[in-house]
């Protein structure tokens, strides 16, 4: 099962309404099938992968579990897993050691029903305060409510930086369920269960040829489910950086040849790098442009509109204004029930937030990495100091602090990557994508993450173990040509080494101007892009941004990124009638 809705039934006719509109809003994002079950006085809505792939649903008599995502249960995928996972659990109590992926699964047994989310809450559920209702689909939940209204702090978090952080979502109405918690369905309501799931919180003093070995059997036992399953039908990417063939190198291990593929301009670094790498190699890197005829102006209204129930309204980086090459570029990627295997949150081999080997606070890492603004850019609605202690206090209650003043070793740190920023950038891009197909992105696996927490700094900076990882699991591999100045078979260059010490040796207060210093030498962007002249941006949103110019004073934004991200709010907005912050109206007719 791609999806999941749940609506308790106490008001019929509340249900009856949510129902029909989950029904229609998972038919716009491109479900063809759903089937509805009855667990108690809770309505249950599931749907298959878009483009197939494991069975994902399984009753027993009045045993029941259904899963949204990609789910392995004892090294197993499809049906065996679901029934390991409903013979085995003791919810509200699971053997994690036992369970890979990321996902959402309801698992009803002996008279008690329970859902729960993955290890790091990745995958998202979103949830009403009242718990009414739970959907694996932003905007069908919204359509549920009777109102929706911004919440400040999360459309902040999602205009400056991506996405929202912990639970928040850039609803008031909505959050996302965490991964601290399993919760029961009942007849009268919801349960919550807490769970513990802990990381190492102390780096580890191993020889390095032992925690080589570990990461490959590590690495064998989160890829052999997947390459049982589905062979040489695995869609796997190739580009410049080491992440991708990091995966690659370890599929490859595997005894398996999946399709590589590489994005990107034809003449640009990763295209000419990994069709190089696959001509030396001897195998076969299939070139994928995300370019689409441009389109009309009139035509690219109806674009947009299928781009944002094709992405839940809310991609990463709220690219919802291209021409459809993203669409496209997914859709090959799971053609034929393919699996899509990705290289995302290879950063915990790495020294993500280039910080010195002492103690910092959440508050810290809130500053050095989520400070990301200018108060210029929004309005007087913006309290910089208040949205940077908000991100701290969910960094603290992530890694298990006090508070976002409380000093956490440099170990501690590191658990921020997984458990906070891979969870909101990743988790989002995980739970669409896996819609369409089976996704697996093992470095978010919490057994791998567990093991990579212990890497001391100094075998994390310049990517000095990621490299001996890969060079032992497939040296010809590692010896090619890289985007890094050097090959990965051989130490790292100076500059590079320079160029992460040289943002090491910066203090905390530094790093929080450096994107308003960038911002003051030039105009910014990235490389998600999109049409976003006024003859193409005009024909889906007012230019005047009258739902967005109450946090934003948009004419001074000089980030092309940040304005495409407002735009995106702006288009969520119209679509949903959303009138400002302090209040809503009746979402979609």
């Amino acid at each position: 099962m791609a999806s999941l809705f749940l609506v308790h039934d106490a008001d019929p006719d509340f249900a009856d309404r949510a129902v029909a509109t989950a029904r229609a809003q998972y038919a716009l994002h491109g479900f063809t099938a759903m089937t509805e079950h009855r667990v108690g006085r809770w309505r249950v809505l599931t749907a298959p992968y878009i483009c197939g792939g494991p069975e994902l649903v399984l009753a027993e008599g009045a045993d029941f579990v259904a899963v949204a995502g990609t789910i392995t249960v004892d090294g197993r995928m499809g049906l065996p897993a679901l029934q390991a996972l409903l013979r085995e659990a003791s919810l509200p109590h699971l053997a994690w050691d036992r369970i890979g992926g990321q996902f959402v699964a309801l698992v009803v047994r002996e008279g008690r029903a329970f859902v729960f989310t993955d290890w790091f809450g990745a995958f998202e559920l979103y949830h009403d305060a009242e718990r009414r209702i739970f959907s694996t689909s932003l905007l069908a939940a919204a359509k549920c409510l009777p109102r929706v209204s911004f919440d400040a702090q999360g459309v902040y978090e999602f205009a400056f930086n991506v996405m929202p952080v912990g639970e928040d979502t850039v609803f008031a109405q909505l959050k996302t369920l965490g991964p601290d918690r399993i919760v029961e369905l009942t007849d009268t309501g919801t349960i919550d269960h807490a769970i513990d799931k802990p990381l190492p919180r102390d780096f580890l003093d191993a020889p390095v040829a032992d925690r080589i070995e570990r990461q490959k059997g590590l690495l064998r036992d989160i890829l052999s489910p997947h390459t049982r399953s589905f062979g040489d039908a695995i869609n796997c990417p190739l580009s410049g950086g080491i992440d991708s063939r990091l995966v690659l190198a370890a599929l490859r291990a595997e005894g398996v040849q999946p399709h590589v593929y590489v994005y990107g301009p034809v003449e640009g670094s990763d295209v000419v790098l990994a069709k190089g790498i696959g001509e030396r190699l001897g195998f076969d890197v299939e070139w994928i442009t995300k370019g689409r005829p441009r389109p009309t102006p009139d035509e690219f209204a109806a674009q947009v509109e299928r781009n944002f129930h094709e992405f839940d309204g809310l991609p990463t980086y709220g690219n919802i204004f291209d021409e459809g090459g993203y669409a496209g570029a997914r859709d090959r990627r799971h053609a034929g029930g393919r699996l899509a295997v990705s290289g995302g949150a290879g950063e915990i081999y790495r020294d993500f937030f280039y910080l010195a080997d002492r103690r910092f606070t959440p508050a810290d890492i809130a500053r050095t990495f989520f400070g990301r603004f200018v108060a210029s850019d929004a309005t007087e609605l913006f309290d910089g100091e208040g949205f940077i202690a908000a991100v701290g206090a969910k960094i603290a209650r992530a890694i298990g602090l006090p508070s976002a003043d409380a000093k956490a070793t440099r170990a501690e740190i590191e658990t921020v990557y997984p458990r906070v920023r891979a969870r909101a950038l990743f988790g989002r891009e995980i739970s669409l994508e896996a819609r369409h197909g089976a996704y697996l992105m093992p470095f978010l696996d919490h057994r791998v993450v567990a093991d990579a927490m212990t890497l001391p700094m100094a075998l994390k900076r310049a990517g000095k173990f990621e490299a001996a990882l890969l060079t032992a699991i497939e040296p010809a591999l590692a010896r090619q040509p890289s985007d890094y100045g050097h090959h990965f078979a051989q130490a790292p260059s100076r500059a590079h080494r320079f160029k992460e010490w040289s943002t090491r040796i910066r203090p905390v207060w530094l790093r929080q101007q450096s994107y308003a210093i960038q911002r003051r030498l030039r105009p910014m962007g990235d490389e998600h892009g999109g049409l976003l002249e006024p003859e193409f941006m005009g024909r889906v949103i007012d230019l005047e941004f009258p739902a967005m110019r109450r946090f934003f004073r948009v004419e001074a934004i000089g980030d092309s990124g940040l304005w495409r991200r407002v735009a995106c709010l702006e288009y969520l907005a119209k679509k949903l009638r959303v009138r400002d912050g302090g209040g809503g109206t009746q979402p979609f007719v």
